[in-house]
């Protein structure tokens, strides 16, 4: 199969690059300025995303048999200082690709996000009803309305968790943002009510290529990990998992009572993540599975071999 892939330098893109590659596919990724090389894909070729007459030039060259979306700004607090750009990477974008899918005939996976959801009456099934907090939230949720209008027998959109993993970059994921800081001295603020349900890119890719491979599947989906979790509790299990100290790694333990921009952010996205969860062959992951692939960032490496 061949697969178009947007956002291949991201922490989501380049674990779907290796898994596709590891199943057979042949991918093609695109990346904006990134210049490093990213295993798993057969080209890679920078495009302006935000170009959609360049985009259509490019699929209508590769026809591929598949696109799979993992461009966003993912960010929300950089949706809210750049609101033009995210924008036309989470809503435009999306809505263009499904335009081409339909076109080609070819698979649609798209992944959106639990922030669709509020927080306040979880778990979140596939048919409750959605209401973002947040600017990234609504885009995400405009982009699965006009992604599922464009291409409604070709698309899957996958609503992620927060993430966990090893990013090309080393600075992408939960636990190299968290080492990031302790390395530059820091104290994360971390909440102690504050409920995700995280998985590894790699372990959302694998669902993402099956996703690929099985078009019985169509419509808005959720994937995340088997447990979920407190930002506090996280910290704390990563700290563990590097043999870290709390005076190497300090957490300052707060409740969202304590913060009002907490008023912005979801407290509890547990996803329940029927009918998937069973029906593919890629398990839901636990938290200690996820731990068990996490290495040393390399911006981090030479102050924690310092650590002794």
């Amino acid at each position: 199969m061949r697969i178009l892939l947007t956002g291949a330098s991201g922490l989501v893109g380049a674990a779907f690059a290796e898994s596709a590659s590891r199943r057979g596919h042949q991918v093609v990724g695109l990346v904006g300025r990134a210049t490093f090389s990213i295993p798993g894909l057969a080209e890679k070729r920078a495009l302006d995303l935000a170009d959609p007459e360049a985009l259509t030039s490019l699929a209508l060259e590769l026809f591929p048999d598949a696109i799979v979306n993992c461009a966003a700004v993912s960010e929300p607090a950089h949706c809210e200082a750049d609101p033009v750009r995210s924008q036309q990477l989470n809503v435009v974008l999306p809505a263009t690709l499904a335009r081409l899918a339909h076109h080609l005939s070819a698979r649609l996976v798209h992944v959106s996000t639990e922030q669709v959801f509020p927080g306040d009456a979880p778990p979140y099934s596939v048919g409750s009803a959605p209401r973002p907090l947040n600017l990234y939230g609504r885009q995400k949720l405009e982009s699965e309305k006009q992604v599922h209008a464009a291409a409604p027998e070709f698309a899957v959109t996958l609503r992620a968790p927060l993430l966990t993993g090893n990013s090309p970059s080393g600075a992408r994921s939960l636990h190299e943002r968290l080492l990031a800081d302790w390395a530059a001295g820091k104290t994360p603020r971390l909440y102690r009510d504050e409920i995700r349900q995280p998985c590894t890119a790699g372990n959302l890719a694998e669902a993402m290529c099956e996703l690929c491979e099985r078009r019985d599947f169509r419509g808005v989906l959720h994937w995340a990990g088997a447990e979920p979790l407190s930002r506090v509790e996280l910290a704390r299990r990563i700290r563990a998992r590097f043999k870290l100290t709390p005076e190497q790694a300090p957490i300052a333990e707060i409740s969202r009572a304590d913060d009002p921009s907490a008023a912005r952010r979801p407290a509890d996205l547990t996803l329940d993540c029927k009918p998937l969860a069973g029906a593919l062959k890629t398990p839901l992951e636990t938290f200690d599975a996820q731990l068990d692939q996490l290495i040393v960032p390399p911006p981090v490496r030479a102050w924690f071999a310092s650590l002794g």
